[in-house]
């Protein structure tokens, strides 16, 4: 197969006859000519040079003068096709690696790419599909009149599979395949394949509408549905319906997608009607992939009483060091461990290297694997720098231990990889419609990211994946992971949309769409916020929120904040917002309880009660003795170190976010009225106000709700309250 099978990839013919002979010819007569040159110029040329021929004819009817206008566009249009013809000319000629199994299935992929502008390829974990499918669309001729655009969900993932290809077609990274991540590019002019998140394809859709740039797109990982992976694939799905992208092929792939799902929204409408007048819909096609390089074992390695630690729950780095233990005592090799959070793998680390310190020190007696020679225990996470991240890659000294989150779930090979230790578990972000509130908690994950984390191994010799959870619980678990649409708040996905320009929420071919009572939630949200007005469009302060990759609730505080000089103290507040509370009230225990968390209160506001227990805790920390006595300590006191550590993460990534938008954080301390006028901008909504006769408070929405009885404020009863959250236990109470 070559490129001259394309009628289109051999513009041989066109450029034979040269635009600017043409000129010979009366300028009215010159314009249809130079039209029929367009289809051998680079697509991100012909739209404007369409429209510069047409602006030159509607002149030209007018009997004006257009000949030097026709002179620059037949000159424009030259320069596209030398730039073209160059880049048909130095194509690269792809070979494929004969052992994956992707290539088996290579001819019959190349095929449905080039008889339908839409394929969904599914395929095992570990068969080739990332790394050979923008081979074969090369193959085909892609990516000469356009870029083979080709998307990761993660930054860490486009550069490692930029380089995976960029060496496999023999060429230095940046060249014929380059990448582009948030404020990191490698990119050049003769690039053919560009790897690259969904946030940065779908960014650029405000500066190329039609995404000209690209003659082919490849979304990969597809069964990840986030918020950017679903904002694509309804994007692209209207740019296929319309008329101006005939031209433009999609590639959806993944291992575990729900792939009659996607065929039918991808399908192309037949113009036939069935017998109760609904449309036919011819689904896209769908190409599987099966087999992979090596077999990869499950073992199944269930909870038990044996594993519970202290704070109440399961004790996850013993479990972890015991499934290691195990699979040594077999065979030697490197572990790659998924966990939950930055948190765990900084707790699951410190662990590991204890053990491998204390067996050293004792000298391997008893034969301990933790003793045989030198161990390399190494982090992975989205928010590691790049230079850190790369470690992984580079070559080990020994065994070695990757404890990952889940951005080595898909699409990044970790090198030498032959073991997984699965916990089962993810952070995932939900949002809570009856506080109104989005929060990161851990959560089972599904049957989908399971097969897809038992996958990373088996790729240099026969895997074994460990899973800390048993086959029965595997079974009750969803087959696929909830659509991000679908566990996000309706308010910041309606911002992002507003942002990006996307079309309304109503009218968006969402794969999932929305209820329509969220989306009228969402918008009475983000009115009440001064995100959108009466008209439903943005204002200042929601272009400002969209920026903010926070809920629109607590961005409107800390927006306020920086604007009222609180956003040190509304940091800590929001973060404690957005997490667990950290006090413990044990039914045994609660008027102990009570007494040790008496400290931190404050009779005129729980908020301020959270700032307290905060600078007590961070002044505790700087002067604490050894790790475990201080968490000893702190369950002593009611407190539960997990959640403590947990609002210290979200306070960073909060922090983080506004650095981003360069707010200063105030160095003195704000006054109670700064505060609390911040928080109100995002809490209009749990305004409570209390007649005299009356022992309920009168809310928002008709509501009526009592103080809880945990808060500090149940006996003062002031007049009016502002709650962070209502909750409804059988009786609706504010809390905090």
């Amino acid at each position: 197969m070559n490129s001259t099978q394309n009628p289109e990839k051999n513009p041989a013919k066109s450029l034979e006859k040269n635009p600017e002979r043409n000129l010979e010819k009366e300028p009215a007569q010159q314009i249809p000519l130079l039209l029929k040159q367009l289809p051998t110029c680079m697509l991100a040329d012909r739209f404007p040079l369409r429209n510069r021929l047409n602006q030159a004819r509607a002149i030209a009817e007018q009997s004006k003068p257009v000949e030097k206008s026709i002179n620059e566009i037949a000159k424009k249009i030259r320069s596209s096709q030398t730039k073209y013809a160059a880049r048909l000319a130095n194509l690269p000629k792809p070979e494929y690696p004969l052992e994956l199994p992707v290539s088996g299935k290579k001819d019959d992929i190349a095929k449905a790419i080039a008889h339908n502008q839409v394929v969904i390829v599914c395929g095992e974990t570990g068969s080739g599909k990332t790394t050979q499918l923008p081979k074969i669309c090369l193959e085909l001729g892609r990516g000469v009149s356009g870029l083979i655009g080709h998307t990761q969900p993660r930054r860490i993932a486009a550069r490692s599979v930029a380089s995976r290809i960029a060496q496999e077609l023999n060429s230095p990274l940046g060249e014929v395949v380059g990448y582009k991540v948030r404020f990191n590019d490698k990119l050049s002019e003769s690039s053919y394949i560009k790897l690259m998140t969904d946030g940065i394809l779908l960014a650029e859709t405000q500066g190329d509408k039609f995404l000209n740039a690209y003659d082919t797109i490849i979304i990969d990982e597809a069964h990840e549905r986030s918020l950017n992976i679903d904002f694509l694939l309804g994007y692209l799905k209207q740019l296929l319906e319309g008329p101006r992208r005939q031209d433009l092929k999609v590639v959806i792939t993944s291992a575990t997608i729900d792939a009659e799902r996607f065929a039918r929204h991808f399908g192309r409408d037949t113009g036939r009607r069935d017998d109760e007048g609904r449309a036919i819909v011819e689904p896209a096609p769908v190409i599987e992939v099966s087999g992979r390089l090596y077999p990869v074992e499950i073992r199944w390695q269930g909870f038990d009483e044996a594993h519970q630690d202290d704070d109440d729950e399961s004790d996850l780095p013993s479990r972890i060091d015991e499934a290691i233990e195990s699979l040594w005592r077999e065979a030697p090799g490197d572990v790659l461990v998924f966990l939950p959070g930055e948190r765990e793998i900084r707790d699951v680390a410190e662990h590991l290297r204890r053990l491998h310190a204390r067996e050293n020190a004792r000298g391997g007696v008893g034969g301990s694997v933790w003793s045989r020679g030198s161990i390399e225990i190494l982090p992975l996470y989205s928010r590691l720098s790049a230079a850190d991240q790369q470690r992984v890659f580079s070559p080990s000294r020994g065994r070695r231990i990757v404890l990952a989150t889940n951005v080595a779930e898909t699409s990044l090979t970790v090198p030498g990889i032959r073991y997984v230790v699965d916990s089962g578990l993810a952070r995932v972000k939900r949002y809570r419609y009856r506080g109104k509130v989005e929060q990161l908690q851990i959560e089972p994950i599904s049957q989908a990211a399971a097969n897809q984390r038992a996958g990373r191994c088996g790729r240099v010799s026969d895997g074994v994946c460990i899973r800390l959870y048993d086959e029965t619980d595997f079974g009750k678990r969803p087959r696929f992971t909830d659509p991000e649409v679908l566990r996000s708040s309706l308010a910041s996905v309606i911002l992002r949309m507003k942002a990006l320009r996307l079309a309304d929420i109503e009218r968006f071919p969402f794969l999932d769409p929305p209820p329509r009572k969220a989306i009228v939630d969402g918008f009475a949200l983000l009115h009440e916020l001064g995100a959108v007005n009466e008209a439903r469009e943005l204002t200042d302060v929601g272009r400002t929120l969209a920026r903010l990759p926070l809920d629109p609730r607590i961005g409107r505080m800390l927006l306020a904040a920086h604007e009222l000089g609180s956003l040190a103290e509304l940091l800590v507040i929001a973060a404690a917002l957005s997490s667990q509370d950290p006090r413990e009230r044990p039914p045994d225990s609660q008027q102990a309880a009570d007494q040790s968390h008496r400290r931190f209160a404050d009779e005129t506001s729980d908020f301020l009660s959270l700032l307290k227990l905060w600078n007590y805790w961070q002044a505790e920390q700087a002067a604490k003795e050894s790790n475990r006595r201080f968490a000893a300590r702190l369950e002593r006191e009611f407190l539960s170190p997990r959640k403590l550590r947990e609002w210290a993460d979200v306070f960073s990534q909060l922090a983080e976010s506004v650095r981003e938008l360069h707010w200063r954080v105030n160095e003195q301390p704000a006054s109670p009225e700064a505060i609390h006028r911040a928080l109100l901008t995002g809490l209009l909504g749990n305004l409570g106000f209390k007649p005299l006769d009356e022992p309920l408070y009168a809310g928002t929405h008709q509501t009526k709700f009592a103080i809880h009885p945990g808060s500090w404020l149940t006996k003062k009863a002031p007049r009016w309250i502002m709650a962070a959250e209502l909750v409804d236990t059988g009786r609706l109470y504010a809390r905090t």
